[in-house]
């Protein structure tokens, strides 16, 4: 019997639904990649399977010793060695794919990645701004689905109140753009001091706190999250460890010590 390849439009796909479900869940059983193998015409066991593959790539999951199938693809090692060097590109592709394949598609994962009104270009609207929101869209999933729904520092897991927030910022760099290694969960209050330089993380991965947000502490919330969290451990996310060069911009651009 002849197997059937894969073609670049179902490692994108695949690629894509990799990048957006928590690790723990890559298995034949998750509704998601049920779904996803049924459109495709192959097995949740196939699908699960590619997933991983991609899994064994990331040099996180490397460490932890996690292993691909021992006959894992030229090209799937392509389409991830495409990401590494272009992410923007290679999401914005992932997302054309499901905007052409799945568009019915109606699986659901608690980030409700697939926003129908991205993937539908209306005439009064720029093919670049699509190309925008796609991106916003993919990183986010990606971002959120590496730390498991959970906010880096405070652990808050409440979905509504948690950002994919970019180390290095969306304006200063198009090809960081989509990374997931350029982004951190953060609920609302990290995510601002984040972004506005009061707070930031050291090379061990440590939280650090800005004078500035020292020397003004007062009430109860800033006390608890500003002050209690000066020097303690971030939680790293399940795949895509945050870029220490990123990290090391953010110190030095953006941190207001």
């Amino acid at each position: 019997m002849t197997r059937k390849g894969w073609t670049r439009d179902e490692l994108l796909l695949t690629f894509n639904l990799y990048c957006r479900t928590p690790f723990g869940r890559l298995h034949r059983n998750n509704p998601e990649i049920v779904a996803l193998a049924q459109k495709l015409n192959r097995t949740a066991s196939a699908v699960a399977m590619k997933a991983v593959n991609f899994a064994s790539f990331d040099p996180l999951h490397q460490s932890r010793n996690v292993r691909g199938l021992s006959n894992a693809s030229r090209a799937d090692r392509a389409v991830w060695d495409e990401f590494i060097a272009n992410p923007e590109l290679l999401a914005y592709e992932s997302q054309q794919a499901y905007s052409r394949i799945l568009a019915d598609f109606t699986g659901g994962s608690p980030s409700e990645q697939w926003d129908e009104t991205l993937l539908r270009s209306r005439p009064t609207e720029s093919t670049r701004l699509v190309r925008v929101r796609l991106v916003q869209n993919f990183f986010r999933n990606a971002v959120l689905a590496s730390y498991e729904y959970r906010c880096a520092i405070c652990r808050l897991d409440l979905l509504e109140l948690l950002s994919a927030s970019h180390i290095i910022p969306w304006r200063s760099s198009v090809a960081r753009r989509a990374d997931p290694r350029n982004g951190l969960a953060l609920c609302a209050i990290h995510d601002r001091a984040f972004d506005r330089g009061l707070l930031t993380v050291n090379e061990s991965f440590n939280v650090l706190i800005s004078g500035r947000a020292k020397a003004r502490a007062s009430g109860r919330l800033h006390q608890v999250a500003l002050i209690d969290v000066d020097g303690q451990p971030l939680s790293l996310p399940k795949r895509f460890l945050p870029d220490p060069v990123a990290l090391a911009y953010h110190r030095e651009k953006i941190f207001r010590n």
